[in-house]
């Protein structure tokens, strides 16, 4: 997998703002399109950044409103734009029963919805990748998700290669594949394993020892920040974080970056960031339709971007208008 890419369609906290919506981050990876949380007016953050990504799953961390609203009409719309291909729904217990009240259910729309409820320790496996489900600490059942990337081969060494007399491709096709040829074994050519990259989502949780461990060595831990320090008492009674707290997680876990999101309009941002970087350096707080690339290793670590430097999907918002015109003159609501 070469792209992997946190999209923030909406950093904000409980209430929308003028400068940030409600809680959604879409993961770009090479094709795949998974978003995390969908707040009300998710569908329209999308709209008018990067197009309404054709999404694979959406994955919803607990059932407050502020991070599950947008559900309901980005299902439609996507029906209305003609969808053929499946669409997953992932959240905690549950959301089932949350989304058929608001009219959402697996097999009620023109193409394949499935609802599915996970637990700590579910795992679900893409091409490459997996998202892991654990426990956070917030009000009600609420999950965070690890999204791990599987571990690549080493590097292969072709000047070593040389030096041994490998030079045919087919040669160089077998030792790749763990086969010895004329006596030179893969070891003697290809490095050590490189580690899959790995991105860690808190959801809204108190600061707690399972983001810690789920993060652990993660490259990018994106994790909310509500409060500032002077009402940590406040972050106590909602069972929340502050910013600080969500420094101290993120040093003890030994990640990258950390990005910090669920930003209230009661604090200056660079409040947030001054008690973050106070225990932690490597701490950015993404406004909206920023994004976070995360290269391979080789190729250095995570690097915020902002709008001007993120790439826009081919589905514009110009194309959804139209599809979303075509449908709704078919539609009976």
């Amino acid at each position: 997998m070469d792209q992997i890419e946190l999209f923030f369609a909406g950093t904000g906290g409980s209430v929308p703002t003028p400068r940030r919506g409600l809680p959604a981050t879409l993961a770009r990876l090479d094709g795949d399109r998974l978003l995390f949380d969908c707040g009300e007016g998710t569908q329209r953050q999308l709209i008018r950044s990067i197009g309404l990504a054709d999404l694979d799953a959406i994955f919803l961390t607990h059932l407050h409103a502020d991070h599950w609203l947008g559900v309901p009409g980005l299902v439609r719309t996507l029906e209305l734009r003609g969808r053929e291909k499946p669409l997953d729904v992932y959240g905690p217990s549950g959301t089932i029963k949350q989304l058929a009240a608001v009219g959402i259910a697996s097999g009620k729309t023109d193409y394949e919805l499935h609802i599915s409820e996970l637990e700590a320790g579910d795992s679900i496996e893409f091409d490459g990748y997996e998202v892991e489900a654990f426990n956070v600490r917030h009000r009600g059942t609420a999950l965070g998700f690890a999204l791990g990337e599987a571990g690549r081969p080493g590097r292969f060494d072709a000047q070593r290669a040389s030096e041994l007399g490998i030079t045919e491709g087919n040669e160089i096709a077998a030792l790749v594949a763990g086969e010895s040829v004329g006596g030179v074994e893969p070891a003697q050519v290809i490095g050590e394993p490189r580690r899959g990259r790995k991105i860690v989502i808190s959801g809204d949780t108190a600061p707690t020892e399972m983001v810690e461990a789920a993060a652990s060595g993660a490259d990018l831990l994106i994790h909310e920040a509500t409060f500032a320090d002077e009402d940590a008492g406040r972050a106590v009674e909602t069972q929340h974080s502050t910013a600080r707290q969500a420094a101290e997680v993120a040093a003890a876990a030994g990640v990258t970056m950390l990005a910090l999101t669920h930003i209230s309009a009661r604090y200056p941002v660079r409040k947030i960031i001054e008690e973050a970087e106070a225990v932690f350096a490597e701490v950015v707080v993404p406004r909206d339709f920023d994004a976070i690339a995360i290269p391979v290793a080789e190729k250095g670590g995570p690097k915020l971007l902002r709008p001007d430097d993120v790439a826009v999907e081919e589905a514009a918002a110009p194309q959804f208008a139209e599809a979303a015109e075509e449908g709704s003159a078919n539609s009976d609501n």
